[in-house]
């Protein structure tokens, strides 16, 4: 498209339209913000599985080994012996594993994690089970085969219960209330007595 300009033609570009936002186009990490020698250590070990096996096993560790505490959620004894129940082989979680008192007899299980609990990895070996550090899981399975790879629930975090409107029509938001009874945020928009009542 050209348009006359004093006399001389000048040619229009078209621009995008950028959301708020903008552009962003690498979002995702390419290292962990953590400055962890012995995270480190194993982000160069699986950097070089990634890119010297074809296993797609090894390419979502090292992507998990990136990710912030929150995106590495914990996982307790009971939920990991829940999904290995039938299953041979490792299970593998990038992240925490946690005891469940609630959990109690604890199968034979063998675990690879960056981190156990004293009382998990104490319950783990009681029953004849294995803790695994992932160098050691390079070893024995550089492809993961034979392995489970799990993660912990991401949402069960408290403050995710109060993420949204509380007020809001249909919301199942928690509010922050002090405490819970007929004084606190219990009037206005809760009762038609009082005003209005939110429909749920």
């Amino acid at each position: 498209l050209l348009l006359l300009v004093d006399g001389h033609a000048e040619k229009l570009v078209m621009g995008i339209d950028l959301k708020a936002g903008g552009r962003k186009k690498n979002t995702q990490r390419t290292a962990p913000k953590s400055e962890n020698v012995y995270l480190l250590l194993l982000v160069k070990l699986y950097r070089f599985l990634a890119r010297r096996t074809d296993s797609q096993f090894n390419k979502i560790v090292l992507k998990r080994l990136f990710m912030s505490r929150i995106n590495r959620p914990p996982m307790s004894l009971s939920r990991i012996s829940k999904f290995m129940k039938g299953k041979d082989g490792i299970a593998v979680l990038v992240g925490t594993v946690t005891d469940d008192i609630r959990l109690l007899d604890v199968p034979k299980l063998r675990i690879c994690a960056l981190r156990f609990t004293d009382s998990a990895r104490a319950r783990i070996l009681r029953a004849g089970g294995e803790c695994l550090t992932f160098d050691q899981l390079a070893l024995q399975c550089p492809a993961g085969e034979g392995t489970v790879l799990l993660r912990g629930p991401k949402n069960a975090r408290e403050s995710v219960k109060h993420f949204g409107s509380p007020g809001a029509s249909g919301a199942h938001v928690k509010p922050y209330v002090r405490s819970k009874g007929r004084k606190f945020e219990k009037a206005r928009g809760r009762r038609r007595s009082k005003g209005f009542k939110v429909k749920a």
